[in-house]
């Protein structure tokens, strides 16, 4: 068992076996005090003495068994063996003597790999800036989508519209020339576009620069003609002559031309060569006037209807754009902040704790002179307070040993 004298902290190792009585005394060889002992209750069972397994570590074994005798004042030698104290008798070195380590004391074997810092920066800059990144992108491709899909139903809407509106103005064109001709028995269809009366009437605006014209179903000839037109040079002539000017364009066309029927409607798009070169659609609706063999064919450009709406996909894509670019901006102006913040109390929490740290590391190698100066009012301040009030309690305790040994 160990002893530990209460006055100079001396450390003695006795077999209780070797003490006959409940108690027994001896004087401490260092301060002369008297050190009282009571025989402890032996277990059946052997136990293990753990200090006295780590006193065999640290001394080597006595050389012989000490013996117990009744006067033990005169038999201290032989009763005890005096093992090497935990605190030596020069509690501290001189201060020319000590030598503080450079740098902070590391436990070897441990390797950081993680740090407090980092730990900060993932946790409350990484994960919200993704997580708002993500939402942004999000909500950014799901406004662009919503933009597309209004413009693209807008322009469809128009354009269902417009094709509507064509059909409606051959309807009606159809009906007014039947009127015409019904009052009008006399009129030969070689003086369809002479009459002005009656040319006004087949030959009619559609859109801004679309129009209408009259042509007849083939006879026994098989032949289209048209008899009331916009432009007079294709009046009377063999329509299927008009492929060598349409060229390319000419098929289209036809098959919409010839496609009519009296009991049913033919319309559908074809491409048109403007002036300036530019190929655009057109839309056609040929109808059938009813009770004879003549057709009025409505046409025009499809988007004069739509166009308004394809500008505003246009101008609806370019605001896309740009709330994009701002909430990108947005994320980069937050990426900034939240990183600069993140970084200053980091950096600010981190280099409290190495003050500590460093504090910690000065006094386990028995300074213990200096100030703790750190201040703050949460956990690491705590947590500062603490070490000072550990710092003073050694110092005194230090002290109060001196003065008993007489240092």
């Amino acid at each position: 068992m160990i002893v530990i004298c209460e006055e100079c902290g001396k450390k003695y190792q006795i077999d209780p076996q070797k003490i006959k009585g409940e108690k027994a005394k001896f004087r401490c060889k260092v301060c002369n005090h008297i050190i009282v002992i009571t025989k402890p209750e032996i277990s059946p069972e052997p136990l293990i003495d753990v200090e006295k397994e780590i006193s065999k570590e640290q001394t080597p074994p006595p050389p012989t068994e000490p013996t117990f005798q009744q006067e033990i004042s005169k038999e201290e030698d032989t009763l005890l063996t005096k093992i090497e104290p935990v605190i030596s008798e020069k509690l501290t070195p001189p201060v020319e003597e000590r030598k503080l380590p450079s740098k902070p004391i590391i436990l070897e074997g441990r390797k950081r790999r993680f740090g407090l810092r980092a730990k900060m920066t993932a946790l409350f800059f990484l994960v919200p800036f993704i997580i708002l990144l993500a939402t942004g992108i999000f909500f950014t491709v799901q406004f662009q989508e919503l933009a597309k899909v209004i413009t693209n139903e807008g322009v469809t809407i128009a354009t269902n519209m417009g094709e509507q509106a064509i059909a409606n103005i051959a309807k009606s064109v159809a009906a007014q020339c039947k009127i015409y001709l019904d009052s009008h028995p006399q009129l030969d269809k070689k003086d369809f576009n002479t009459d002005p009366n009656f040319k006004k009437i087949a030959v009619q605006q559609v859109g801004m620069t679309g129009y209408t014209a009259l042509y007849e179903l083939p006879g026994p000839d098989g032949i289209w003609r048209t008899w009331a037109h916009a432009n007079p040079k294709i009046v009377g002539i063999d329509m299927s002559t008009l492929k060598d000017s349409l060229k390319e364009n000419f098929p289209g066309f036809w098959q919409i031309y010839t496609a009519v029927k009296p009991q049913s409607d033919s319309k559908g798009y074809y491409n048109w060569k403007d002036p300036d070169g530019r190929i655009r659609p057109k839309f056609m609706v040929c109808t059938v006037i009813e009770g004879t063999n003549y057709v009025i064919a409505a046409t025009t450009y499809i988007d004069e209807f739509n166009q308004p709406m394809k500008d505003l996909e246009i101008i609806a894509g370019e605001h896309a754009d740009r709330v994009r670019n701002l909430n990108f901006l947005i994320l980069l102006i937050a990426l900034v902040l939240f990183g600069s913040i993140v970084s200053l109390f980091g950096h600010r929490l981190t280099g409290k704790i190495k003050e500590l740290t460093n504090a910690a590391d000065r006094i386990s190698v028995g300074e213990l002179d200096f100030e703790i100066k750190l201040k703050s009012n949460d956990e690491i301040g705590d947590l500062a307070e603490a070490i000072s009030r550990m710092q003073d309690s050694i110092r005194i305790s230090i002290e109060r040993l001196r003065r008993r040994k007489g240092v």
